[in-house]
């Protein structure tokens, strides 16, 4: 399995137990739709290794701790620590009309109702307090903040996204 062919899971953050069991950090708003995995792929180098899941179960919101096969010590556990964890996107579940994972939308046309297009959607910055869609407009680099109230409709089919900013802000980057 490639890395291209799989979603960002989340990540193994800590050890849960002397029997190898580990926490793993999920990078999702509803961690409760992986909690019965049968398996994961872990990133181990440059490669993606399947583990089976023996048992798992939510811990305290978005965490999730699992009992890998085959990891049955806290010096096993010590060599998966902040390794990320993903899975194949056909695991990724439906969304609604106006809904979206951020790596779909790379490559949408942004185009705001009031000024008009504003460029190419190039990634999304998640690091920040409120995420921020990032586009290109000839060469410079837009931030949107990605709030409900500014996307306006979601449109798969022609790849673009509309929105409705405040007056101005566009005009501040450029």
């Amino acid at each position: 399995m490639r890395k291209e062919d799989c979603f960002y899971l989340g990540k193994i953050v800590r050890k849960y137990s002397f029997k190898g069991e580990v926490l793993a950090k999920l990078d999702t708003d509803e961690p409760e739709l992986y909690k019965d995995l049968e398996s994961v792929f872990v990133a181990m180098g440059n490669n993606l290794v399947p583990f089976f899941i023996e048992r798992s179960a939510l811990h305290k919101g978005t965490l999730l701790r699992m009992k890998l096969e085959e990891v049955d010590t806290e010096a096993e556990a010590d060599k998966l620590l902040m390794s990320e964890l993903y899975l194949p996107m056909e695991m990724l579940p439906e969304l609604g009309d106006d809904q979206f994972y951020f790596h779909e939308i790379t490559g949408f046309e942004m185009e705001d109702e009031n000024f008009g297009h504003v460029g190419i959607i190039e990634g999304v910055n998640d690091s920040t307090a409120q995420a921020l869609f990032e586009v290109n407009r000839e060469g410079k680099q837009v931030l949107i903040p990605m709030n409900d109230e500014f996307i306006v409709k979601v449109d798969r089919k022609k790849k673009k996204i509309i929105v409705r900013t405040p007056e101005g802000l566009i005009d501040l980057y450029l």
